[in-house]
């Protein structure tokens, strides 16, 4: 259904993530992939959905001359726990310290997505609960030597075994969890070809 709205569309996907490449075929869309390489840094006063708009916004700074009827898709998703935003971890250690941190408690997800054209900028988040359960050292030892989450945020995907394992219980789009709010994808993007 996207493709016919987008038909008369270039759709650009900034984003190195397997994880939203799958999303957007799995959306029937035709995208290209283009991403530019930045600095993920924000203002320490940003909290929550404020830091992910921001970095969505930083990477769409980037694409300085869109043409006409091109659409550049630009993201970021945090784990946001204790007021503070957890990213991807630096080594093993930094992501055993964050799964123990994680384990018998709930955080937030936030993944904002930033829809920039030729004559404006949209940016929506969305924000999910996940509660996991209290993970054992055997099963984080596990799970990292198995698959190694160290391009995801707060050490773990909520599709791999963890998330079959340990998560129990979720308030709100699991896919936001994965790194993009569908949903959402698709109604910005049905409004933008209904608006041009």
């Amino acid at each position: 259904m996207l493709k016919k709205h987008l038909a008369n569309f270039d759709i650009i996907l900034a984003s190195g993530s397997p994880r939203r490449h799958h999303f957007f075929k799995e959306l029937d869309i035709h995208f290209k992939i283009d991403v530019r390489e930045i600095k993920e840094q924000f203002p320490e006063h940003l909290k929550a959905q404020e830091i992910t708009n921001y970095l969505a916004q930083l990477k769409a700074n980037e694409f300085i001359n869109i043409k006409e009827n091109q659409i550049v898709i630009t993201s970021d998703t945090i784990v946001w726990k204790d007021n503070s935003a957890i990213g991807k971890p630096k080594h093993k250690i930094d992501a055993i310290k964050m799964l123990q941190d994680l384990s018998g408690k709930t955080h937030k997800v936030f993944t904002s997505v930033c829809f920039s054209t030729k004559q404006n900028q949209i940016t929506v988040y969305d924000c999910t609960k996940v509660q996991f359960k209290k993970l054992s050292m055997e099963e984080i030892a596990y799970y990292l030597d198995t698959y190694e989450p160290y391009d995801k945020a707060g050490s773990y995907g909520i599709q791999d075994w963890i998330g079959y394992v340990g998560i129990e219980k979720i308030e709100g789009c699991f896919f936001n969890v994965m790194g993009l709010p569908t949903r959402l994808v698709y109604k910005t993007l049905l409004e933008i070809a209904n608006s041009e």
